[in-house]
């Protein structure tokens, strides 16, 4: 059992390269869980690899002897779903289950599915996402539990900006902002791509922030999703703007493929796995670091 604590200072430059070796290795996971299978979504899970290090590793406080209703820890929602590589990644290595069972990626009968589900009980997943609209209303649902319950943490939400083009999202923003879910962070993954093209070509988007102060959320933004601390910056500022009456959201700019050069700015590798070659590359441009499954 792992328990990580609320209110850990900022972390100095050691902790920052500890950190950056822990991205890499998620990297190297990613990678290889979806190579194995010749399957996945490895271009977004590899943009928020320094999301999910730093929310489950200096943020949240949470406790990896997983109980399904959280009270009295921070919970975590992945509302775009299928990039689970990096979420099963950051859960082992965070001490929820084995990260040899990571070798099970998207096998018939393991607990660990192309999308998260939650009838095998996999320690850390609280809700089955496949299908992209619907996690913020959860985690709604959820903020408002713990508002009924006396519980003061915390609830955090992952978008995906293709995502926004479900009308579910809106209503749920409208819905969070009217009631004054204020114990509510939710962050948008902003990397301009989603399986068909780019966001702008698909369907703008237009300007979010304008957006989302129109609805009522108090926002801020992560310039760079891909640094390290600017990332635990962002999310510890979030964290500092809830309980003063409005929902929290964070848009948050990562670059798709993030780490393996060959993968960047493309929406081509949205659901595309790498071949023995390309993981070989790939991994080779992130070495090693934690130690390999």
């Amino acid at each position: 059992m792992r328990i990580f604590a609320e209110n850990q200072p900022i972390p100095n430059m050691a902790d920052i390269k500890a950190l950056e070796d822990f991205v890499t290795q998620v990297r190297r996971d990613i990678l290889r869980q979806v190579h194995r299978v010749n399957s996945g979504h490895p271009g977004g899970s590899l943009g928020c690899a320094e999301f999910f290090t730093a929310l489950y590793q200096e943020v949240m406080t949470h406790n990896s002897d997983f109980n399904m209703n959280g009270k009295d820890e921070d919970v975590f929602f992945l509302s775009n779903g299928h990039i689970s590589p990096v979420f099963y990644s950051v859960l082992a290595r965070s001490g929820y289950f084995p990260v040899e069972e990571l070798n099970t990626f998207r096998l018939i009968n393991s607990r660990l599915q192309g999308h998260p589900t939650t009838h095998e009980g996999l320690p850390g997943i609280r809700m089955a996402s496949g299908s992209l609209g619907q996690g913020l209303s959860v985690a709604i649902g959820a903020a408002s539990s713990k508002k009924l319950n006396g519980d003061d943490k915390l609830v955090y939400a992952l978008l995906g900006d293709g995502e926004l083009q479900e009308g579910q999202n809106w209503e749920a923003f409208m819905y969070a902002a009217g009631n004054g879910i204020d114990n509510l962070i939710a962050t948008i993954d902003l990397n301009g791509q989603q399986i068909d093209g780019s966001t702008d070509k698909v369907l703008p988007l237009g300007n979010l922030k304008e957006k989302f102060v129109a609805f009522g959320w108090d926002v801020l933004e992560i310039k760079d999703g891909n640094n390290i601390k600017e990332v635990i910056d962002g999310l510890k500022l979030a964290k500092s703007k809830t309980g003063n009456g409005k929902p929290v959201l964070i848009l948050m700019h990562t670059v798709m493929g993030n780490g393996v050069d060959f993968m960047m700015h493309t929406h081509a590798w949205h659901g595309k796995a790498p071949n023995d070659e390309q993981l070989e590359t790939a991994l080779k441009q992130n070495p090693e670091t934690l130690g390999d499954y």
